[in-house]
């Protein structure tokens, strides 16, 4: 008789203690676009929980003192990398370059983006083009330059930060770009998520208006409408993502992956 084998693959060891499942000592995480706004906070949550921290920046002159800052108050190694993620070959020699400081790479967290500033029409061809290449090409490179890594090692963890534009046209402001490489960063990670199932999870946040200054300078009424179109009439704070960024992060969720978790105040499920 010939006995069949199974191709249930073993549920990973995991501590009875949730808090623990929320530790991250002894990780190594990248986070891009990590100088600021949402990336800085969660670099913050990460290393709180004790992860080693990569921020990757393109134009920040604080982003070395907040590498210190994150040693400083929660006895983590942290650096600072100069890295344009729309350069493939930049992409590659910043993570190589964090793998020789640091010795490994468990989580990547492509998370840097710009907005549109046009609609389809009015957009010019170069910004268009700068938008999709930062936003969609550069989170395809970050996950590329971390899959061969995750691939070799055998595990390994990608998150992308997509957007609730990815769901919704927004309104008033129009940023066709935007939203199509949203939408588009969502159906990567999904699709990644189903290739790299033997090896790495992959997962996306898509945050709601959150304060930063990427929205500073909108207009006061443009920011009312988007309050009047938010069941909790108002913006997110940065702090307010931390939690969901480091249950992706960490071995709490090790049954989570193709998921995009939506963190908008409502916004999308009017």
């Amino acid at each position: 008789m010939v006995l069949k084998q199974s191709i249930r693959r073993p549920n990973p060891p995991l501590a009875d203690s949730v808090f623990k499942m929320f530790q991250m000592h002894g990780k190594v995480v990248i986070i891009t676009g990590g100088s600021g706004g949402i990336g800085y906070q969660v670099a913050r949550g990460l290393a709180e929980a004790g992860a080693d921290v990569a921020l990757w920046y393109n134009h920040s002159s604080k982003a070395e003192h907040l590498a210190a800052l994150l040693e400083k108050d929660f006895a983590v190694r942290a650096k600072a990398y100069k890295c344009s993620v729309q350069n493939f070959d930049e992409v590659q020699a910043a993570t190589d370059a964090v793998v020789r400081d640091f010795g490994r790479l468990d989580v990547m967290i492509a998370n840097a983006g710009i907005p549109s500033k046009a609609g389809g029409l009015d957009d010019k061809i170069e910004d268009w083009q700068r938008v999709v290449d930062i936003d969609f090409s550069g989170a395809y490179y970050c996950a590329r330059t971390a899959g061969e890594i995750f691939r070799k090692q055998g595990h390994g963890n990608m998150i992308f930060t997509a957007s609730m534009s990815g769901h919704a046209a927004n309104v008033p402001q129009q940023q066709a770009c935007y939203n199509a490489c949203k939408a588009g960063v969502i159906h990567l990670a999904k699709s990644l998520a189903v290739e790299w199932a033997e090896f790495a999870r992959v997962n996306c946040v898509s945050p709601g208006y959150i304060d930063t200054p990427i929205s500073g300078d909108c207009p006061f009424e443009m920011k009312e409408e988007w309050y009047s179109l938010t069941p909790l009439k108002r913006d997110g704070d940065p702090r307010e993502l931390k939690g969901v960024y480091l249950y992706l992060a960490s071995d709490a969720s090790t049954y989570t992956t193709g998921a995009d978790i939506i963190v908008d105040g409502g916004y999308t499920c009017r």
